[in-house]
């Protein structure tokens, strides 16, 4: 039986569609020389803040399902969190408890991998983000993984390493690498050898997602797996070499491959094992690809090694990829897409390349596909492959066509959007490009509302967490932002701790409910908001919303 909502009694909802727009990145925060959204000329903003509901809610910590109030959010948990209703244990926390209680190593996914890696005396290899940002992966997890690696018998272990540079200081890739080898210096010995064995930047190696630029993968795969590329001594000196020659931050680095005498040290053969310890889905799917589709035509394998491969967690459970993982991920169920779709209310959701899964597979709580063919539309618009700063507008433009033929069609009661600009330009840290990133959404949001008023709807105006708030490096005792040895500011590219916004804005039906007062609302308020406002009651796993019927 499909899951329905039960119309309201009280408001029999907004006459036109109602449309959720994701601002992605846009927090809240003091203004200041760093926070581009302060800085960016926003008038349609400011006379959302200014004349309509504004209540700021929770995006990260254990609002939206992370191990503790200092973890950043980010865009997958904070699409979980609106499109479910609900907060989940998330990415480092499900890990996290799952190596606390030992099940992690109990499970038979570990044990086949190490057992074979022990049976066959072949390498065991680790890939990954060496971070401890808590966003893709955690860098505690893999020192307990290669610790009970070797209590459990493995001999040969190989750790191939994304450098970060986004989440974390766009430059402290050997604030991690340093540490790290002193790691495994201490845990090698006569019989367990273990060395990093190549690397490279996060967005130019491995970590492409929603299939925007295969060559991505395509870099890792020849630098992981063929053991292919420039040759360095040790990580160390690839980063440091790296940056000199490029002027590329740590996200950007090249790849590169540790060897010895002229041969790589980690190139993947048949009988290996293989984990990626990113727990986070969307820029682990492609790289899990290229190991496990039999069919696999993205990009020349050149060479494809007989492994046993398997991610930290299942990154696509409608999918199954990868068919083998360490983790079971959270199940998110009772969706406010899959109440929305048994109910019968149509639905239309749209993104650039770079977030249309964060409308779709995380707004539907990690899966794939729709909930009703008949009633629901996904509509992706390819997303540039220049860099995001060098076109801090992206697709703001496109997606608001789109928004508009959506409301105008009149064949959709549920709108949805994502703007990616606010992010992925705010990743770039470049101050200069998110402003004018942020003034092209507030044009954008110009457009989108006033379709929405000649359609008679209302709209929810938010955001998944923050980022363009904050692009230097402030100093938490003296506010000021921090200098590097040459007396720059030092840019901060990761997302903030920052609220984010949720605007209600209705000048049809507005008397006809309450908005609540208060600050305590997360993310997943805006499931329950959204079914009001469209005339039904929330389903009653839902967190509460911002709207009561009167």
């Amino acid at each position: 039986m499909p899951k329905t909502l039960e119309r309201s009694k009280k408001f029999e909802g907004v006459k036109g569609p109602l449309v959720c727009v994701v601002m992605d990145g846009i927090g809240l925060a003091p203004a200041g020389e760093g926070n581009a959204v302060s800085l960016a000329r926003t008038p349609n903003l400011d006379r959302l803040y200014n004349n309509y509901p504004m209540r700021p809610l929770n995006a990260h910590g254990t609002a939206v399902g992370m191990p503790s109030d200092e973890d950043m959010g980010n865009s997958e948990v904070g699409h979980n969190a609106l499109g479910s209703g609900q907060v989940y244990a998330q990415g480092a926390k499900l890990v996290g408890e799952a190596i606390e209680s030992g099940a992690m190593f109990d499970g038979g996914c570990w044990k086949l991998l190490v057992s074979n890696a022990i049976k066959k005396d072949t390498t065991l290899h680790f890939i990954g983000l060496l971070s401890d940002a808590n966003v893709h992966s955690n860098l505690n997890h893999l020192y307990v993984m290669l610790r009970r690696a070797k209590t459990d018998g493995a001999r040969r272990v190989r750790v191939h390493i994304l450098t970060d540079g986004r989440d974390v200081g766009a430059f402290t890739a050997l604030e991690y690498v340093e540490p790290f080898e002193k790691f495994l210096a201490e845990l090698r010995s006569a019989d367990f050898d273990i060395r990093i064995a190549s690397g490279g930047g996060r967005m130019y190696v491995t970590m492409d997602r929603y299939e925007a630029d295969w060559s991505i993968v395509e870099r890792g795969w020849r630098t992981h797996v063929l053991g292919e590329g420039r040759q360095f001594a040790s990580a160390a000196q690839a980063i440091t070499t790296l940056r000199e020659e490029t002027r590329k931050n740590d996200q950007f680095l090249p790849p590169f491959v540790i060897a010895e005498d002229g041969k790589p040290v980690g190139a993947m053969e048949d009988g290996d094992g293989v984990i990626l310890f990113n727990f986070r889905g969307d820029r682990a799917i492609e790289i899990s690809k290229a190991f496990e589709d039999k069919n696999f035509d993205k990009f020349d394998r050149v060479r494809v090694p007989d492994v046993l491969y398997a991610g930290i967690l299942e990154y696509d459970g409608d999918l199954k990829i990868p068919s083998r993982f360490l983790v079971p991920p959270p199940e998110i169920t009772n969706t406010m897409g899959e109440y929305f779709a048994g109910t019968g209310i149509t639905q239309y959701a749209v993104s650039e390349t770079q977030k249309f899964g964060h409308v779709t597979y995380f707004w539907n709580g990690n899966r794939s596909g729709k909930y009703d063919e008949t009633t629901e539309t996904y509509e992706e618009i390819r997303s540039d492959l220049v860099p995001f700063e060098q076109r801090p507008w992206m697709k703001c433009a496109d997606i608001t066509d789109k928004i508009i033929e959506a409301i105008t069609s009149g064949k959709y009661r549920f709108i949805r959007a994502n703007f990616p600009n606010g992010d992925m330009v705010g990743h770039t840290g470049s101050i200069p490009a998110t402003v004018i990133a942020v003034e092209a959404l507030d044009l954008c949001l110009a457009r989108i509302l006033a379709a929405v008023d000649a359609a008679g709807g209302a709209a929810i105006i938010t955001a998944d967490h923050g980022n363009a708030d904050k692009m230097l490096d402030i100093n938490s005792k003296t506010g000021l932002p921090e200098k590097d040895e040459d007396g720059a500011l030092k840019s901060w590219t990761a997302h903030t701790l920052s609220k984010v916004p949720c605007v209600i804005y209705d000048n049809h039906s507005a008397g006809k409910y309450t908005v609540k007062a208060g600050e305590g609302f997360g993310l997943s308020c805006v499931a329950a908001t959204a079914a009001r406002l469209l005339g039904y009651e929330p389903a009653p796993m839902w967190d509460e919303g911002l709207v009561e019927n009167s």
